[in-house]
């Protein structure tokens, strides 16, 4: 009896005004994983088009986003500070991201085969922290709830 009086009450406070109908508690936090393997600027470009749209959306309506863009394989290019077309672009939504957040991480077995491959280090932009392996990375955060997103498709 005392929780149909409660709900009773809630719900007349509700209707109101006196308590938002959509409390903070309420709202919904969003994770998403981006999945970039392709070096090319324009499909990074969608990507970060992506990130920044879903941001938006989920901001208008008062919720937080936090996004991560795994690149591993040709698509770690996008996270090289001495290559990266788009590095100045990561670093803008890196630094303009709250109170939502995103995330770039760069397969670090990646750089280690490229860093052998061309004979000296990667560097990595700073915004980016490198893990152990990028497919490592998105199966973690698809294991603990992650939408997985993989703009422009491909090929599996």
């Amino acid at each position: 009896m005392k929780q149909i009086s409660r709900r009773l009450a809630l719900g007349a406070a509700v209707a109101l005004g006196f308590v938002p109908a959509a409390r903070a508690a309420d709202k919904k936090e969003h994770r998403v994983a981006f999945h970039v393997d392709q070096n090319d600027p324009a499909l990074m470009n969608l990507t970060l088009n992506n990130v920044s749209n879903l941001m938006e959306y989920y901001h208008d309506k008062g919720e937080q986003v936090h996004a991560e863009v795994v690149a591993y394989g040709p698509g770690l290019n996008m996270f090289r500070e001495d290559k990266s077309p788009v590095k100045d672009r990561i670093a803008r939504m890196k630094s303009d991201s709250f109170p939502s957040n995103v995330a770039f991480s760069a397969c670090g077995n990646t750089k280690k085969g490229m860093e052998k491959a061309e004979g000296h280090p990667v560097p990595i932009i700073p915004q980016a922290t490198v893990v152990p392996a990028g497919v490592v990375r998105l199966t973690e955060l698809q294991e603990q709830g992650w939408t997985y997103i993989r703009p422009g498709g491909g090929q599996p």
